[in-house]
């Protein structure tokens, strides 16, 4: 009877995952731009997003007059290609096919409800430690906010999501060290804020719901 090798389990990592990144970020078309599998793609959006970045923060172009000026452009050019599909063997375009999807718009919406049900139990105060975090990232935010534009943050928020995915998956065991070991000092930090701050801090009475 051949022995089969035993392979080393894979211990999950700081943030406890069982299935590789690429599942984690949906397995598609995004995920491959992402993580950079998709390097065209990956290197156009990246591109794409450079230009409107430049021209606004660097040219200073106005929106609305860089949203007209694309539309004429794009005028022009089904104007000319409709109109010449008779003449050359150009086949016409098929705008009408064009078309968002609806589950795009469900999915949209199940974030936004999703988002809105966590925002009020994170307000209410059941979890106070959750609760002072949120307050703190938020202030920390707006404090960013004004040293930076709201385009300048998209941008930079758009390269973090194409540079640190990639980064991690390729120095997870790294990254899995310096979380976890940072994550040890932050609840250290929060249990003794805790003790000593918001178990002091008088609650009223939990009301508990009745079934009917």
């Amino acid at each position: 009877m051949p022995i089969r090798s035993r392979e080393p389990a894979q211990r999950p990592g700081f943030f406890h995952r069982q299935r590789p990144l690429h599942a984690l970020l949906g397995g598609g078309k995004l995920a491959d731009i992402l993580l950079w599998k998709d390097k065209i793609s990956s290197a156009t959006m990246v591109a794409g997003f450079s230009m409107i970045w430049f021209l606004f923060e660097v040219v200073e172009y106005n929106f609305l007059t860089l949203l007209c000026h694309i539309l004429i452009a794009v005028m022009l050019v089904l104007f000319v290609w409709y109109n010449a599909a008779g003449l050359i063997t150009w086949s016409l375009p098929q705008i009408y096919d064009f078309q968002i999807p609806e589950p795009t718009f469900r999915f949209l919406f199940q974030k936004l409800n999703s988002f809105l049900r966590n925002f009020y139990d994170i307000s209410t105060g059941k979890d106070l430690t959750l609760f002072f975090v949120t307050i703190t990232g938020l202030w920390v935010m707006s404090a960013i906010g004004n040293y930076f534009t709201t385009l300048n943050l998209l941008y930079i928020l758009f390269l973090c999501l194409v540079t640190l995915p990639i980064m991690y998956e390729r120095y997870e065991q790294e990254v899995n060290y310096l979380a976890s070991k940072g994550n040890q000092d932050v609840k250290r930090l929060f249990n003794t804020l805790d003790n000593k701050v918001l178990n002091k801090i008088p609650r009223g009475p939990v009301k508990e719901k009745k079934n009917k």
